[in-house]
């Protein structure tokens, strides 16, 4: 059986893993990765609006992995809409980089639930098999927080190099075209940094686990081994 330190290490290390599993699930079901301000140029352009004016042709958009919506300021009040990344508009993006950012996280939401049912395991015992323990854990979450940062990295390369944001902003627009003016990475976004921030906790927490610290002796069990070697 396990001391009671590392059972306590193993236990906060797999709610560890249970909260980055359920941070992943919640960030990617919420379109809310990325928000900006969108400039309709079409619109500015007909009326040659000037600096106090372009206020009245700045929209607003936010999206995230599945769905998203926006505010289309083109002179006339604003418009909102909403739309669905699938299955048209993903066509218009990088697709093989936004399928490949889901299955990152489809793969770092099983790779948690491993290394927190792994974390339970070594929490009650202590496993026969290196794989299932100490060493197999800091694999699961080694494993789990890389792809998760393979994801993030990946969504802000779509981002930054591949004009993410100005592709949905633009998609099926055949009248108006629309300029980014700002982008800002939301709560959803650092949901996943959070995530891969708690597998990096818990290999800090697996490792510290490891360490054998040397038992300290009371002054009684002194007192009695000195008596002892007094008698032989």
């Amino acid at each position: 059986m396990p001391g009671c330190f590392k059972k306590t290490l193993f236990a906060l290390a797999s709610l560890g893993s249970f909260v980055s599993s359920l941070l992943i699930v919640v960030s990617m079901g919420t379109p809310k990765w990325m928000t900006g301000k969108i400039l309709c140029k079409t619109g500015a352009d007909l009326v040659n609006a000037t600096d106090p004016e372009l206020v009245k042709f700045i929209g607003e958009i936010y999206y995230g992995l599945f769905r998203g919506g926006k505010i289309r300021q083109c002179g006339l009040g604003g418009r909102r809409s909403k739309f669905t990344i699938f299955p048209h508009m993903v066509k218009k993006l990088n697709t093989g980089l936004h399928v490949m950012i889901i299955m990152f996280l489809c793969v770092a939401i099983f790779f948690s639930l491993v290394s927190f049912g792994f974390c339970i395991l070594n929490a009650i015992k202590v496993p026969y098999r290196a794989i299932k323990g100490p060493a197999g854990v800091c694999l699961w979450n080694f494993l789990a927080g890389g792809f998760i940062v393979l994801a993030v990295t990946s969504f802000m390369a779509a981002v930054k190099l591949h004009h993410h944001t100005e592709r949905i902003a633009n998609f099926r627009e055949n009248v108006f075209q629309f300029v980014i003016l700002e982008e800002r990475f939301e709560d959803c976004f650092w949901l996943c940094v959070a995530s891969a921030t708690a597998h990096a906790v818990n290999l800090l927490l697996i490792t510290i686990s490891g360490i054998h610290f040397p038992k300290i002796k009371t002054k009684t069990e002194e007192a009695n081994v000195t008596a002892e070697d007094i008698m032989y």
